[in-house]
């Protein structure tokens, strides 16, 4: 019997159809161990010697491994070809030997995609376990571990609110602050256009100005009305001739199939997928056999696929559509993954595979690699030059056509970013020189230079991988984190950073600016890659790693949280104290005139308070610069116009919020972030909630209108419905009220069988492999892998919420076993042991404490130790 090794049960699923009856296929489910999270699992002191834990819920898998390896006569690790599948083949070598389990036979085989061929293929060329990849997986795990786990103590002891840092993520979120940044500062310049529309030979077309006065006109040369009204009166009064036509061709080469990032970043501009969310369907295309390996930075594809592409474009296009030689692309990254060929689908032929997010993403892929074998597009961009009788007046229209679309017939990039000056879609109508185009009207329209945009998903991942940081097939996972440590949000599908997310970043660049520069972190991947690549020993990169970095971490365990604090306040002057126009100083009190203003320190994080406290007790959120009355300053709005009570802005330590009254009668509403200027209006309305619409029309029961915990929402007869802006609550009327409650009872629009949309996707669970989610229950949030559902304790916050708690909660629960019903079907003598001989088959370890399933469970257990010394 042969023993192959793989990490998912689809995955085996699929391998054991193709190999015969002589072959047993086994999940490890991903990794079976890791360093444990306490200090002491890597010691420096000891060469870096590393301590490897079992992974509590793998116990059962690694002992199922273990027997049937006892039995068999070869054993192949057969898990990805890329840096982490090499680790596992390692890792269960490893255990396998400890155990003295180990066959005499070990061999290891990758395969690019889960087909008969490919897999086949592979078992006929095996190799023994790549030791430069093991090297540079131990280097990477311990610089992660030496990172997180010396730097995070620091936080959590000098920077209340701070939760983790991480050597890749770090530097993500340092990005994301930087362009906030930058768009805090950016100072919009206004600019005017004037656009002619005019008309030759029944076609509309624009012509923009261009030429004024004799100056050629820059983007900001028409910088105020009065200018751009002269213009425009110049083109009204001008007549103009067409005295250039430039015809010129242009061609557009198809882009090489998908790598990982290019994968996720189209993604997410043409689906509107998460990173994570993207590897996922992905992951689950691969492991049907759909598409090939889908972490890589190659670009380049296997010459059979090359060819089965360029019969496929033969057989649906006409010839001209498949060019004389196939396409041979190389990769841009300095150092591409292991696992070299492209994202492809594993059969051209195959247009469509699965169905909802799996078909969508699979065309996109499909398309991609299609396209990148197909013939240049054929353009022609025409540039039409106007000039009145004077000559000091110049128009221009450009267009372009399209003469042959080669790969543009199945697929065209998208663009994060499109500019105002985006005319060469317009089409021209045919021009000669010395034609004069009716001129129908001419605008005059003010712009203003926009800040640079905020990194979307896809942008980032380009940045990341232009810097060389991380690699892409992490990209995923690093954003998650920040997202689930509440260290960035998304809007619109952008990056936001949030206040814990500012000085984190702050912290890091002001104590430990060597470690989140982007040069280092590079540099790091650089050597990381050398080690991959055997060119460097792993202990040498860690060595000259700990050497700087242990002794600065201790420096600054050892300073006084008031210290760091003070070193904040001063490296952070600019951005939370910028000067006044009055020219006044900007620390002064704002309420008490007297105190200044400095940054302090709190167990709910970092604020901006007051040096006359407590006499004066003014705070300011720590991400509310400037302390401008929208910041978050103290002050009466105005009164109530019923009760005549003043109503009060004040800044609380969870943010501003309004307040009506003192003492028990006192009303009080925080200020919901998408509020622009909170006015004494907004007040009111604040104060009246919960806002009632009326009676539902079939159960005659109140529909309400409020803003909660977790935003806005309707609510009736217990059943709520989510709302999505603050506005919403005082504009839904009773049809839309009614609408969304169905909705929202139905699944959000979904047929009632329909899963709901989760709250929160987590991953895989290791040992079921179904995806963890969220999601919100009638009787409160819950976990579920898809097979087991467990209700989160009122004592555990959902908002933070990890992925160890979910699990620990998910296997609590499987372990009680099933509820009331299924107690009821326990004295069924014949089912019992059919339940337990199947669960034990799937290597989950038997619902010990289950008290109907007892004697059956103790029954089969004795055989089965029967048949394992047999």
């Amino acid at each position: 019997m042969q023993l192959v090794i793989v990490e998912s049960p689809a995955k085996a699923k699929t391998i054991e159809k193709y190999l015969g009856k002589d072959y047993r296929v086994l999940a490890s489910y991903g990794h079976v161990r890791d360093l444990p999270p306490k200090d002491g699992s890597v010691r420096p002191d000891e060469d870096f010697a590393m301590d490897w834990e079992l992974y509590g819920d793998k116990q059962a898998r690694v002992r199922e491994i273990a027997e049937l390896a006892k039995q068999a006569d070869r054993l192949i690790l057969a898990t990805d070809p890329d840096r982490e599948g090499e680790a596992i083949s390692w890792h269960v070598k490893e255990l396998l030997a400890k155990r003295r389990a180990l066959p005499k036979e070990v061999e290891r085989v990758t395969f690019n995609a889960i087909t008969k061929d490919a897999v086949t293929t592979a078992m006929k060329h095996p190799r023994e376990l790549d030791q430069d990849l093991i090297d540079a997986y131990l280097a990477r795990r311990a610089l992660d571990y030496l990172f997180g786990f010396t730097l995070s103590p620091v936080l959590w002891r000098k920077l209340p609110g701070a939760k983790s840092a991480g050597r890749v993520q770090s530097v993500a979120l340092r990005l994301i602050v930087q362009r906030e940044r930058e768009i805090e500062l950016f100072k919009p310049e206004e600019y005017w256009q004037v656009i002619a529309r005019m008309m030759h030979d029944g076609s509309q077309f624009p012509a923009r100005l261009v030429k004024f006065e004799g100056k050629k006109l820059e983007k900001l040369s028409l910088g105020e009305a009065g200018i751009a009204n002269r213009a425009k009166a110049a083109v009204e009064q001008g007549a103009f001739r067409v005295e250039e036509v430039e015809t010129k061709p242009v061609r557009r080469n198809p882009y090489p199939p998908f790598t990982t990032s290019t994968l996720q970043q189209e993604a997410a501009r043409k689906l509107g997928f998460s990173a994570s969310h993207t590897m996922r369907v992905a992951q689950t295309l691969y492991e049907a056999g759909a598409i090939t390996y889908m972490r890589t930075d190659g670009v380049q594809m296997d010459p059979s696929a090359i060819s089965a592409a360029r019969r496929e474009i033969t057989e649906r296009f006409s010839g001209h559509y498949c060019p004389e030689k196939p396409r041979h692309y190389e990769t841009k990254a300095k150092n591409a993954q292991e696992a070299h060929e492209a994202i492809r689908p594993t059969e051209f032929g195959r247009d469509h595979y699965g169905n909802g997010d799996e078909a969508r993403l699979y065309d996109l892929i499909w398309k991609r690699a299609l396209a990148s074998q197909m013939a240049s597009a054929a353009l022609e961009r025409t540039t039409v030059t106007l000039r009145d009788g004077t000559g000091q007046h110049e128009l221009r229209a450009t267009g372009q056509v399209v003469k042959f679309p080669g790969f543009m017939a199945v697929y065209d990039e998208s663009r994060d970013n499109k500019t105002d000056d985006d005319d060469d879609a317009n089409l021209l109508p045919l021009m000669n020189k010395g034609d004069m185009p009716l001129k129908q009207g001419v605008e005059a329209t003010q712009h203003f230079t926009q800040p640079p945009p905020r990194y979307s998903e896809a942008s980032l991942v380009k940045r990341l991988e232009e810097l060389g940081i991380g690699r892409p097939s992490t990209y995923a996972a690093t954003l998650q984190v920040l997202k689930d440590r509440a260290y960035v949000r998304t809007e619109k599908n952008r990056f936001f950073a949030e206040e814990t997310g500012r000085l984190l970043t702050s912290f890091l660049e002001r104590f430990f600016d060597r470690y989140v520069a982007y040069e280092f972190t590079a540099g790091m991947e650089d050597e990381l890659d050398d080690v991959s690549g055997g060119r460097a020993q792993w202990r040498t990169v860690l060595e000259a790693f700990w050497k700087d970095f242990k002794p600065k971490s201790d420096e600054v365990m050892e300073k006084k949280p008031s210290e760091v604090t003070e070193a904040l306040d001063e490296f952070l002057s600019d951005y939370l104290f910028p000067p006044r126009e009055d020219g006044t100083d900007p620390r002064k009190c704002p309420q008490c005139e007297a105190g200044r203003l400095s940054l302090r320190g709190g167990k709910y994080g970092a604020f901006v308070a007051c040096s006359n406290y407590p006499e004066c007790k003014f705070t300011r959120k720590f991400a509310q610069p400037g302390g401008s009355a929208d910041a978050g300053e103290e002050g009466e709005l105005g009164k109530h116009p019923e009760t005549g009570e003043p109503i009060m802005r004040k800044a609380g330590r969870f943010g501003p919020y309004i307040q009506m009254g003192e003492g028990d009668t006192r009303k009080m509403a925080s200020i919901p972030k998408d509020i622009g200027e909170m006015t004494l209006d907004w007040a009111v309305k604040l104060l009246s909630l919960p806002r009632t619409i009326g009676p539902h029309p079939e159960s005659g029961e109140l529909i309400t209108a409020s803003i909660g915990r977790y935003g806005p929402y309707l609510a009736h007869s217990g059943k709520y419905a989510r709302l999505r802006s603050t506005a919403e609550v005082f504009e839904t009327g009773m049809n839309l009220a009614v609408t969304k409650l169905a909705e929202a009872a139905a699944g959000g629009g979904r047929s009632r069988n329909a899963p709901a949309e989760p709250l929160k996707v987590f991953g895989a669970h290791p040992t079921t492999g179904g995806e963890i989610k969220l999601l919100a229950g009638r009787y409160g949030a819950y976990v579920t892998d898809g097979t087991t559902n467990a209700t989160l304790p009122k004592a555990v916050d959902q908002d933070k919420l990890t992925l160890e708690q979910a699990i620990a909660l998910i296997d609590e629960k499987a372990a009680k076993g099933p509820g009331t019903k299924g107690k009821k079907k326990a004295p069924a003598k014949k089912a019992a042991p059919k339940k337990a001989a199947a669960k034990k088959d799937d290597g989950e370890a038997p619902a010990a404490k289950k008290p109907a399933a007892k004697k059956a469970l103790a029954k089969k257990a004795a055989p089965k130790k029967a048949a394992a010394k047999a």
